[in-house]
């Protein structure tokens, strides 16, 4: 493949409605414009408190339900958000498609007990970057024993975009979150908070460790030990950090 990769991960708080998925479609479709020389991986989160519904829904039918079956349960918010934003990236005429977990590689012999022992087979995924311009994936999920689908815990997604990263050889990973990257101070509560354009992997584990959860410390942990800089931005800001 001749083309660079590039892997871009857009959190559930970004893809809030129909408006919302057209506004990241314009943000790739831009991006391709400015690198025409790139192809595109985009990771996707389930839309904030879709998540926790699946489950309150599922302990309304019973108690303690089943792990794996919870698994498959919350892929749906994953696997929604892979569709309707590769519609609307189609709508702008990009030459983008939908892949399922087991189109990814991702393979997860822990789950969300030990995510960072995932690994990636690139196969199908390459074959789908070799035909598509973006490829938009399903993240937090991987694929375990028997195909079954496992969940890599809360802020998998991170997580995911980091591991495919790393398998491409991609160019950068970049996370989008609904904040222009990492704060002095949590900028929704304090407006005297001053972003910040650099950081350490071992500062940002450490507030990771004291309870920001702007980037999953399993990603953080990961992207350190393959020497892979991760950019953290927002849609529509010059603001961002890099984490190296």
């Amino acid at each position: 493949m001749s083309r660079r990769v590039a892997v871009l991960k857009i959190g559930g708080s970004v893809l809030t409605g129909a408006r919302a998925y057209r506004q990241a479609a314009e943000f790739i479709a831009a991006r391709l414009c400015a690198a025409p020389d790139e192809r595109t991986v985009v990771v996707v989160s389930a839309e904030t408190g879709v998540t926790d519904a699946l489950l309150a829904t599922a302990r309304e039918i019973v108690e303690q339900p089943d792990p794996d079956t919870l698994d498959l349960l919350w892929s749906t918010g994953e696997l929604r958000s892979v569709a309707l934003l590769t519609l609307a990236l189609q709508a702008l005429g990009v030459d983008a498609c939908a892949a399922n977990v087991h189109q990814t590689g991702l393979v997860s012999a822990g789950g969300a007990h030990a995510p960072g022992e995932s690994r990636i087979e690139p196969l199908r995924l390459r074959a789908l970057l070799a035909s598509h311009d973006v490829v938009v994936v399903p993240g937090f999920l991987a694929r375990g024993a028997g195909d079954a689908v496992v969940s890599l815990g809360r802020g998998g997604s991170d997580l995911t975009a980091v591991l495919l990263a790393a398998g491409l050889d991609a160019c950068r990973c970049e996370l989008v979150k609904d904040v222009p990257g990492y704060f002095t101070a949590d900028p929704k509560r304090d407006p005297g908070a001053r972003p910040l354009d650099a950081l350490s992997f071992t500062r940002a584990i450490e507030m990771a460790d004291a309870g920001c959860r702007l980037v999953q410390r399993h990603a953080l942990v990961a992207a350190q030990h393959r020497h892979l800089p991760l950019v953290v931005r927002a849609i529509g800001h010059r603001l961002h950090t890099v984490i190296q």
